[in-house]
Protein backbone atom coordinates (compact mmCIF):
# COMPACT_ATOMS: atom_id res chain seq x y z
CA UNK A 1 0.00 0.00 0.00
CA UNK A 2 1.64 3.26 -1.19
CA UNK A 3 5.03 1.68 -1.32
CA UNK A 4 4.58 1.21 2.08
CA UNK A 5 6.20 -2.48 3.76
CA UNK A 6 3.28 -4.60 5.14
CA UNK A 7 4.75 -4.28 9.12
CA UNK A 8 4.40 -0.77 8.50
CA UNK A 9 0.51 -0.86 7.50
CA UNK A 10 -0.38 -2.86 10.52
CA UNK A 11 1.66 -0.58 12.75
CA UNK A 12 -0.58 2.67 11.24
CA UNK A 13 -3.62 0.54 11.64
CA UNK A 14 -2.92 -0.55 15.43
CA UNK A 15 -1.90 3.35 16.55
CA UNK A 16 -5.23 4.23 14.94
CA UNK A 17 -7.41 1.58 16.41
CA UNK A 18 -5.94 2.28 20.05
CA UNK A 19 -6.14 6.06 19.39
CA UNK A 20 -9.74 5.81 18.55
CA UNK A 21 -11.04 3.62 21.25
CA UNK A 22 -9.23 5.77 23.83
CA UNK A 23 -9.99 8.92 22.05
CA UNK A 24 -13.55 8.30 21.14
CA UNK A 25 -14.78 5.60 22.79
CA UNK A 26 -13.07 6.65 26.39
CA UNK A 27 -12.13 2.89 27.07
CA UNK A 28 -9.13 2.60 29.42
CA UNK A 29 -6.26 1.92 28.21
CA UNK A 30 -5.39 -1.81 29.89
CA UNK A 31 -8.54 -2.72 27.52
CA UNK A 32 -7.73 -0.93 24.69
CA UNK A 33 -3.97 -2.82 24.56
CA UNK A 34 -5.56 -5.85 25.26
CA UNK A 35 -8.13 -4.97 21.98
CA UNK A 36 -5.02 -4.28 19.77
CA UNK A 37 -3.29 -7.70 20.40
CA UNK A 38 -6.19 -9.27 19.45
CA UNK A 39 -6.16 -6.56 16.06
CA UNK A 40 -2.48 -7.72 15.49
CA UNK A 41 -2.97 -10.87 15.55
CA UNK A 42 -5.99 -11.28 13.64
CA UNK A 43 -4.34 -8.72 10.84
CA UNK A 44 -1.60 -10.77 10.74
CA UNK A 45 -2.73 -14.44 10.91
CA UNK A 46 -0.57 -15.00 14.00
CA UNK A 47 -3.09 -17.21 16.40
CA UNK A 48 -1.27 -20.43 16.67
CA UNK A 49 1.51 -18.22 18.78
CA UNK A 50 -1.42 -15.95 20.70
CA UNK A 51 -0.89 -18.53 23.63
CA UNK A 52 3.21 -17.66 23.25
CA UNK A 53 2.68 -13.99 22.97
CA UNK A 54 0.30 -14.12 26.46
CA UNK A 55 2.84 -15.87 28.80
CA UNK A 56 5.57 -13.63 27.35
CA UNK A 57 5.31 -11.04 30.18
CA UNK A 58 5.18 -13.46 32.23
CA UNK A 59 8.38 -14.81 32.23
CA UNK A 60 10.02 -11.17 31.87
CA UNK A 61 11.88 -10.40 35.33
CA UNK A 62 11.39 -6.59 34.36
CA UNK A 63 7.36 -7.14 34.53
CA UNK A 64 7.72 -8.35 38.39
CA UNK A 65 9.94 -5.50 39.16
CA UNK A 66 7.60 -2.60 37.78
CA UNK A 67 4.45 -4.01 39.79
CA UNK A 68 6.62 -3.77 42.84
CA UNK A 69 7.84 -0.60 42.39
CA UNK A 70 4.07 0.74 41.78
CA UNK A 71 3.57 -0.58 44.87
CA UNK A 72 5.70 0.92 46.74
CA UNK A 73 4.95 4.21 46.03
CA UNK A 74 2.18 3.90 47.64
CA UNK A 75 3.83 3.30 50.32
CA UNK A 76 6.03 6.23 50.10
CA UNK A 77 3.08 8.30 49.84
CA UNK A 78 1.28 7.27 52.92
CA UNK A 79 4.33 7.94 55.01
CA UNK A 80 4.88 11.13 53.99
CA UNK A 81 8.31 11.57 52.92
CA UNK A 82 7.76 14.04 50.33
CA UNK A 83 6.35 16.34 52.09
CA UNK A 84 9.06 16.15 54.88
CA UNK A 85 11.60 16.71 51.60
CA UNK A 86 9.67 19.72 50.18
CA UNK A 87 10.17 21.35 53.99
CA UNK A 88 13.45 21.40 53.97
CA UNK A 89 13.97 22.74 50.42
CA UNK A 90 11.34 25.69 51.32
CA UNK A 91 13.89 25.82 53.73
CA UNK A 92 16.97 26.26 51.51
CA UNK A 93 15.61 28.13 48.38
CA UNK A 94 12.36 29.48 49.74
CA UNK A 95 14.30 32.98 49.98
CA UNK A 96 15.58 33.94 46.17
CA UNK A 97 13.24 35.25 43.74
CA UNK A 98 10.75 32.52 42.18
CA UNK A 99 11.76 30.59 44.96
CA UNK A 100 8.60 28.43 44.83
CA UNK A 101 9.61 27.61 41.46
CA UNK A 102 12.59 26.03 42.43
CA UNK A 103 10.90 23.80 45.14
CA UNK A 104 8.41 22.87 42.59
CA UNK A 105 11.04 21.35 40.49
CA UNK A 106 13.24 19.95 42.98
CA UNK A 107 10.01 18.45 44.92
CA UNK A 108 8.96 16.71 41.52
CA UNK A 109 11.85 15.44 40.62
CA UNK A 110 12.28 13.71 44.05
CA UNK A 111 8.76 12.34 43.37
CA UNK A 112 9.85 11.19 40.98
CA UNK A 113 12.55 8.94 41.66
CA UNK A 114 9.93 7.39 44.50
CA UNK A 115 7.19 7.29 42.59
CA UNK A 116 7.91 6.69 38.94
CA UNK A 117 4.01 8.16 37.47
CA UNK A 118 4.28 11.92 35.72
CA UNK A 119 0.61 12.22 36.38
CA UNK A 120 0.69 10.96 40.15
CA UNK A 121 3.24 13.34 40.73
CA UNK A 122 1.61 16.19 39.37
CA UNK A 123 -1.33 15.17 42.04
CA UNK A 124 0.64 14.43 44.89
CA UNK A 125 3.58 17.45 44.76
CA UNK A 126 0.99 20.10 42.23
CA UNK A 127 -1.39 19.95 45.18
CA UNK A 128 1.43 21.74 47.29
CA UNK A 129 3.38 23.75 45.07
CA UNK A 130 1.19 25.23 42.70
CA UNK A 131 -0.42 27.36 45.33
CA UNK A 132 2.49 28.47 46.83
CA UNK A 133 3.93 29.60 44.04
CA UNK A 134 0.29 31.27 42.75
CA UNK A 135 0.83 32.73 46.44
CA UNK A 136 4.74 33.94 45.17
CA UNK A 137 2.73 35.85 42.27
CA UNK A 138 3.15 33.03 39.37
CA UNK A 139 0.13 33.49 37.33
CA UNK A 140 -2.21 30.49 37.48
CA UNK A 141 -1.35 29.03 33.72
CA UNK A 142 2.27 29.78 34.42
CA UNK A 143 2.51 27.34 37.74
CA UNK A 144 0.40 24.74 36.33
CA UNK A 145 2.72 24.59 33.10
CA UNK A 146 5.97 24.91 35.32
CA UNK A 147 4.45 22.05 37.81
CA UNK A 148 3.26 20.13 34.60
CA UNK A 149 6.99 19.83 32.91
CA UNK A 150 8.42 19.16 36.59
CA UNK A 151 6.15 16.27 37.46
CA UNK A 152 6.73 14.85 33.82
CA UNK A 153 10.24 13.61 35.02
CA UNK A 154 8.19 11.02 36.63
CA UNK A 155 8.32 9.16 33.25
CA UNK A 156 12.00 10.09 33.06
CA UNK A 157 13.48 9.04 36.34
CA UNK A 158 13.50 5.28 37.81
CA UNK A 159 12.37 3.64 38.51
CA UNK A 160 9.16 4.76 36.07
CA UNK A 161 7.84 1.14 34.71
CA UNK A 162 8.19 2.94 31.15
CA UNK A 163 11.77 2.98 31.50
CA UNK A 164 12.09 -1.40 32.37
CA UNK A 165 9.90 -1.45 29.20
CA UNK A 166 12.56 0.52 26.93
CA UNK A 167 15.12 -1.70 28.72
CA UNK A 168 13.44 -4.46 27.35
CA UNK A 169 13.29 -3.16 23.71
CA UNK A 170 17.16 -2.52 23.25
CA UNK A 171 17.39 -5.84 25.29
CA UNK A 172 15.56 -7.90 23.00
CA UNK A 173 16.86 -6.41 19.94
CA UNK A 174 20.59 -6.05 21.42
CA UNK A 175 21.15 -8.77 23.97
CA UNK A 176 23.69 -8.02 26.48
CA UNK A 177 24.61 -4.59 25.04
CA UNK A 178 23.72 -3.10 28.02
CA UNK A 179 22.82 -3.92 31.97
CA UNK A 180 19.86 -3.12 32.97
CA UNK A 181 21.46 -1.72 35.94
CA UNK A 182 23.65 0.17 33.81
CA UNK A 183 21.05 1.25 31.77
CA UNK A 184 18.84 2.63 35.06
CA UNK A 185 22.32 4.66 35.51
CA UNK A 186 22.11 5.95 32.41
CA UNK A 187 18.17 7.00 32.79
CA UNK A 188 18.97 9.26 36.31
CA UNK A 189 21.76 10.91 33.83
CA UNK A 190 18.86 11.73 31.44
CA UNK A 191 17.04 13.25 34.56
CA UNK A 192 19.87 14.93 35.50
CA UNK A 193 19.82 16.72 32.20
CA UNK A 194 16.31 17.54 32.03
CA UNK A 195 16.51 19.12 35.40
CA UNK A 196 19.09 21.48 34.58
CA UNK A 197 17.31 22.36 31.28
CA UNK A 198 14.02 22.97 33.77
CA UNK A 199 15.94 25.10 36.15
CA UNK A 200 17.42 27.01 33.29
CA UNK A 201 14.06 28.03 31.68
CA UNK A 202 12.33 28.85 35.15
CA UNK A 203 15.38 30.94 36.05
CA UNK A 204 14.41 33.36 32.85
CA UNK A 205 10.89 33.14 33.61
CA UNK A 206 11.56 34.15 36.96
CA UNK A 207 13.46 37.28 35.18
CA UNK A 208 10.70 38.03 32.93
CA UNK A 209 7.76 37.73 35.21
CA UNK A 210 9.78 39.58 38.44
CA UNK A 211 7.94 36.94 41.00
CA UNK A 212 8.57 37.30 44.94
CA UNK A 213 10.26 34.78 47.04
CA UNK A 214 8.30 32.61 49.22
CA UNK A 215 6.92 34.81 52.21
CA UNK A 216 8.94 34.06 55.12
CA UNK A 217 5.75 33.76 57.39
CA UNK A 218 5.64 30.01 54.89
CA UNK A 219 9.11 29.05 54.94
CA UNK A 220 9.91 27.06 57.62
CA UNK A 221 13.08 27.39 59.74
CA UNK A 222 15.48 25.16 58.35
CA UNK A 223 16.84 23.44 61.84
CA UNK A 224 13.66 22.29 62.35
CA UNK A 225 12.31 21.20 58.60
CA UNK A 226 16.49 19.18 58.74
CA UNK A 227 15.70 17.12 62.31
CA UNK A 228 11.78 16.38 60.42
CA UNK A 229 12.68 15.69 56.88
CA UNK A 230 16.50 14.40 56.73
CA UNK A 231 15.79 10.61 57.50
CA UNK A 232 13.46 10.67 54.36
CA UNK A 233 16.76 12.11 52.21
CA UNK A 234 18.29 8.82 52.41
CA UNK A 235 15.44 6.83 50.13
CA UNK A 236 16.72 7.82 46.83
CA UNK A 237 20.50 6.57 48.47
CA UNK A 238 18.61 3.10 49.25
CA UNK A 239 16.91 2.79 45.72
CA UNK A 240 20.52 3.76 43.82
CA UNK A 241 23.24 2.41 45.81
CA UNK A 242 22.27 -1.27 45.27
CA UNK A 243 22.03 -0.68 41.55
CA UNK A 244 25.84 1.86 41.43
CA UNK A 245 27.11 -1.94 42.83
CA UNK A 246 25.16 -3.80 40.72
CA UNK A 247 27.17 -1.79 37.66
CA UNK A 248 30.13 -1.49 39.18
CA UNK A 249 30.68 -4.76 40.19
CA UNK A 250 29.33 -6.86 36.59
CA UNK A 251 32.85 -7.73 35.87
CA UNK A 252 33.77 -9.14 39.56
CA UNK A 253 30.10 -10.74 39.09
CA UNK A 254 30.85 -12.38 35.91
CA UNK A 255 34.27 -13.73 36.77
CA UNK A 256 32.54 -15.48 40.10
CA UNK A 257 29.18 -16.48 38.96
CA UNK A 258 29.09 -16.64 35.45
CA UNK A 259 26.80 -14.76 33.01
CA UNK A 260 23.90 -16.61 33.77
CA UNK A 261 24.77 -15.81 37.93
CA UNK A 262 25.29 -12.39 37.02
CA UNK A 263 22.05 -11.82 35.65
CA UNK A 264 20.17 -13.82 38.22
CA UNK A 265 22.14 -11.24 41.00
CA UNK A 266 20.78 -8.82 38.93
CA UNK A 267 17.51 -9.54 38.60
CA UNK A 268 17.32 -9.94 42.68
CA UNK A 269 18.70 -6.97 43.59
CA UNK A 270 16.10 -5.23 41.31
CA UNK A 271 13.52 -7.20 43.18
CA UNK A 272 14.94 -6.77 46.60
CA UNK A 273 15.82 -3.34 46.53
CA UNK A 274 12.74 -1.88 46.34
CA UNK A 275 11.25 -4.45 49.39
CA UNK A 276 13.95 -2.52 51.30
CA UNK A 277 13.18 1.10 50.53
CA UNK A 278 9.76 0.08 51.43
CA UNK A 279 10.72 -1.23 54.85
CA UNK A 280 12.77 1.74 55.37
CA UNK A 281 10.19 4.14 54.32
CA UNK A 282 7.57 2.76 57.32
CA UNK A 283 10.09 2.49 59.83
CA UNK A 284 10.84 6.69 59.20
CA UNK A 285 7.27 7.26 58.50
CA UNK A 286 5.21 4.95 60.76
CA UNK A 287 3.89 7.88 63.10
CA UNK A 288 1.91 9.01 59.72
CA UNK A 289 0.38 5.48 59.82
CA UNK A 290 -3.08 4.60 61.51
CA UNK A 291 -2.32 4.40 65.06
CA UNK A 292 0.93 6.08 64.46
CA UNK A 293 3.17 2.97 64.61
CA UNK A 294 3.70 -0.40 62.76
CA UNK A 295 1.05 -3.09 62.54
CA UNK A 296 0.39 -5.38 60.05
CA UNK A 297 -3.27 -4.66 59.64
CA UNK A 298 -3.43 -1.19 58.31
CA UNK A 299 -0.17 -2.02 55.85
CA UNK A 300 -2.38 -4.97 54.53
CA UNK A 301 -5.04 -2.37 54.00
CA UNK A 302 -3.34 0.39 52.27
CA UNK A 303 -1.57 -2.29 49.58
CA UNK A 304 -5.16 -3.86 49.23
CA UNK A 305 -6.73 -0.20 49.08
CA UNK A 306 -3.95 0.77 46.25
CA UNK A 307 -5.25 -2.38 43.78
CA UNK A 308 -7.61 -0.12 41.78
CA UNK A 309 -4.43 2.35 41.13
CA UNK A 310 -1.97 -0.14 40.12
CA UNK A 311 -3.19 -3.09 38.60
CA UNK A 312 -4.52 -1.45 35.36
CA UNK A 313 -1.44 0.02 34.75
CA UNK A 314 0.08 -3.33 35.52
CA UNK A 315 -1.87 -4.46 32.96
CA UNK A 316 -1.74 -2.08 30.60
CA UNK A 317 2.54 -3.20 30.78
CA UNK A 318 1.36 -6.50 30.40
CA UNK A 319 -0.11 -6.13 27.32
CA UNK A 320 2.77 -3.80 25.63
CA UNK A 321 5.25 -6.51 26.56
CA UNK A 322 2.49 -8.67 24.72
CA UNK A 323 2.16 -6.69 21.83
CA UNK A 324 6.33 -6.27 21.54
CA UNK A 325 6.36 -9.75 21.32
CA UNK A 326 4.02 -10.06 18.39
CA UNK A 327 6.03 -7.81 16.71
CA UNK A 328 9.05 -9.30 17.40
CA UNK A 329 6.84 -12.17 15.74
CA UNK A 330 6.45 -10.63 12.86
CA UNK A 331 9.99 -9.45 12.26
CA UNK A 332 8.76 -6.09 11.64
CA UNK A 333 11.97 -4.60 12.44
CA UNK A 334 14.31 -5.40 9.96
CA UNK A 335 11.15 -5.19 7.39
CA UNK A 336 10.92 -0.96 8.35
CA UNK A 337 14.01 -0.98 8.66
CA UNK A 338 14.94 -1.89 5.08
CA UNK A 339 11.82 0.39 4.41
CA UNK A 340 13.45 3.64 6.34
CA UNK A 341 16.85 3.02 5.32
CA UNK A 342 16.26 3.00 1.64
CA UNK A 343 14.66 6.74 2.27
CA UNK A 344 18.07 7.58 2.36
CA UNK A 345 17.54 10.09 5.47
CA UNK A 346 21.05 11.46 7.19
CA UNK A 347 20.95 10.42 10.98
CA UNK A 348 20.88 13.94 11.70
CA UNK A 349 17.48 14.00 10.21
CA UNK A 350 16.78 11.27 11.77
CA UNK A 351 17.57 12.85 15.44
CA UNK A 352 15.48 15.72 14.17
CA UNK A 353 12.42 13.64 13.11
CA UNK A 354 12.31 11.01 16.21
CA UNK A 355 11.26 13.48 18.74
CA UNK A 356 8.66 15.38 16.58
CA UNK A 357 7.27 12.24 16.13
CA UNK A 358 6.79 11.29 19.01
CA UNK A 359 5.24 14.74 20.14
CA UNK A 360 2.68 13.96 17.72
CA UNK A 361 1.96 10.95 18.81
CA UNK A 362 2.11 11.49 22.58
CA UNK A 363 -1.17 13.50 21.98
CA UNK A 364 -3.14 10.36 21.21
CA UNK A 365 -1.08 7.29 22.35
CA UNK A 366 0.07 6.97 26.01
CA UNK A 367 3.94 6.32 26.39
CA UNK A 368 3.54 2.54 26.91
CA UNK A 369 1.58 2.39 23.68
CA UNK A 370 4.27 3.61 21.99
CA UNK A 371 7.19 2.02 22.95
CA UNK A 372 5.22 -1.27 22.86
CA UNK A 373 4.29 -0.27 19.38
CA UNK A 374 6.96 1.71 17.72
CA UNK A 375 10.11 1.00 20.17
CA UNK A 376 11.48 -1.47 18.39
CA UNK A 377 11.25 -0.57 14.87
CA UNK A 378 12.89 2.89 15.62
CA UNK A 379 15.89 1.28 18.09
CA UNK A 380 16.46 -0.72 14.60
CA UNK A 381 16.23 1.90 12.37
CA UNK A 382 18.51 4.41 14.61
CA UNK A 383 21.32 1.32 14.95
CA UNK A 384 21.08 0.91 11.39
CA UNK A 385 22.32 4.42 10.33
CA UNK A 386 24.64 4.39 13.04
CA UNK A 387 23.39 5.93 16.16
CA UNK A 388 23.94 4.17 19.46
CA UNK A 389 20.75 2.01 19.81
CA UNK A 390 20.95 2.20 23.48
CA UNK A 391 20.83 5.87 23.67
CA UNK A 392 17.51 6.06 21.64
CA UNK A 393 16.25 2.99 24.15
CA UNK A 394 17.43 4.90 27.07
CA UNK A 395 15.64 8.30 25.69
CA UNK A 396 12.60 6.49 24.77
CA UNK A 397 10.71 7.51 28.12
CA UNK A 398 11.57 11.18 28.06
CA UNK A 399 10.58 10.72 24.20
CA UNK A 400 7.04 8.96 24.90
CA UNK A 401 6.02 8.87 28.81
CA UNK A 402 7.07 12.34 29.28
CA UNK A 403 5.19 14.26 26.20
CA UNK A 404 2.43 12.36 26.78
CA UNK A 405 1.59 13.92 29.84
CA UNK A 406 2.40 17.51 28.28
CA UNK A 407 0.94 17.51 25.17
CA UNK A 408 -2.80 17.92 24.32
CA UNK A 409 -5.57 16.38 23.86
CA UNK A 410 -3.86 13.63 25.76
CA UNK A 411 -1.84 15.61 28.48
CA UNK A 412 -2.63 13.84 31.71
CA UNK A 413 -0.13 15.95 33.61
CA UNK A 414 -1.06 19.36 32.39
CA UNK A 415 -4.61 18.65 32.48
CA UNK A 416 -4.16 17.82 36.41
CA UNK A 417 -2.04 20.80 37.30
CA UNK A 418 -4.41 23.02 35.71
CA UNK A 419 -7.40 21.63 37.58
CA UNK A 420 -5.30 22.34 40.82
CA UNK A 421 -4.28 25.76 39.62
CA UNK A 422 -7.78 26.81 37.86
CA UNK A 423 -6.35 28.45 34.92
CA UNK A 424 -8.07 28.88 31.57
CA UNK A 425 -7.11 25.70 29.18
CA UNK A 426 -6.01 28.38 25.90
CA UNK A 427 -3.50 29.97 28.53
CA UNK A 428 -2.15 27.01 29.84
CA UNK A 429 -1.90 25.22 26.98
CA UNK A 430 0.04 28.41 25.48
CA UNK A 431 2.47 28.52 28.45
CA UNK A 432 2.85 24.50 28.37
CA UNK A 433 4.18 24.62 24.90
CA UNK A 434 8.26 26.77 26.14
CA UNK A 435 8.43 23.84 27.80
CA UNK A 436 7.23 21.29 25.17
CA UNK A 437 9.43 23.02 22.96
CA UNK A 438 11.95 22.87 25.10
CA UNK A 439 12.15 19.95 26.42
CA UNK A 440 12.60 18.79 22.69
CA UNK A 441 15.85 20.91 22.30
CA UNK A 442 16.82 19.37 25.18
CA UNK A 443 15.78 15.33 23.75
CA UNK A 444 17.20 16.13 19.95
CA UNK A 445 20.64 17.28 22.22
CA UNK A 446 21.01 14.35 24.18
CA UNK A 447 19.75 12.33 20.96
CA UNK A 448 22.28 13.88 19.10
CA UNK A 449 25.31 13.24 21.51
CA UNK A 450 25.91 16.62 22.40
CA UNK A 451 25.87 15.98 25.96
CA UNK A 452 27.84 13.51 28.13
CA UNK A 453 25.47 10.49 29.42
CA UNK A 454 26.89 8.64 32.44
CA UNK A 455 26.97 4.76 31.91
CA UNK A 456 26.49 4.87 28.24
Amino acid sequence: MFGLPVALVVLVALVAFIAVMFLVFKRPMYENMALGLILLVALTGQWAELGEYLIFPTENSLFYVIFTFMLIAVIFDATDAVGRIVYIMLALIGRFRGGSGYVATLASAFMASLSGSGPGNAAAVGSFTIPMMKRSGFKPHTAASIEMSASMLGNIIPPAGIIFLSFGVVDGLFPGTISLSGFLLASYAIGFWFVVQKFVLLFFICKVTKVEPIPIEERPKFAEAWKQGWPALLLPVVLFVPLMIDFLAEDFLIARLGEDGAETFSDSVLMFTPGLAAAYALIIGRKSLPGRRLRLAPIMEMCRGSLRTVVPIAATVYFAYAISAAFNGLKAEKEIEAWFTGLDLSLTAVVLIVPLVFAVLGMVLPGTAQVAILGGSLVTVFAALGGDPVLLAVLLPALTGALEGMTPPLALGLFVTMGIANSEFGKTARAATVWIVCHLLMSMALLGGLLPIAGL
